[in-house]
Formats: C-alpha cells, structure tokens, sequence
C-alpha cells in the first residue's frame, strides 16, 4: 500500500512539474504580454494544485493535509487577482 502512495503522489507531483514547465514555456514563446500572462496564471495555479495533491497523497490525511489543503485553496483564489493585478 505504501509503494501505491508514493506512485500516486509522485505522479500527481510529475503532472504539477509538467504544468509549469508548460506554463513557462509559454511565458517564452507567446508573442504580447496578456498571452504570456494568461498562460503563466492557469499554468501556475494547476501546477502548484497538482503539487499540493501530490502531497496531501503522500502526507496522509492528517492535520499537515489539512494545512496543504488550505494552502491551495488560498492560491486557487488569489493566484488570478495576483495575475490580473501584474497585468
């Protein structure tokens, strides 16, 4: 069960890497400004998601998921102000 754990929580974190590599990767190549804004913001907030869940996986559910839990919710939530508000 623990090697299950630690496959589901390494994937989650694999996809999470993915994401914001592909979010900067758009950062590079998109032509104006709002373009590489809108890809770094989704980019970034799925990416840091996946992390979290990645690691709320691994953590076990217990009082630090919880705060990991919290974590992402406030980062779902002020990710897109934070990025509107650069832009």
């Amino acid at each position: 069960m623990t090697m299950l754990v630690e496959i589901v929580s390494g994937l989650f974190i694999l996809l999470g890497v993915i994401a914001l590599i592909t979010g900067s990767l758009g950062l590079v190549k998109l032509p104006d400004l709002f373009s590489r804004t809108h890809a770094v913001g989704m980019m970034d907030t799925a990416g840091v998601g996946f992390i979290i869940l990645g690691l709320i996986v691994y953590e076990g559910f217990t009082l630090v998921s919880v705060k990991l839990a919290l974590v992402g919710i406030f980062l779902f939530f002020t990710s897109p102000i934070a990025t509107h508000a650069v832009a």
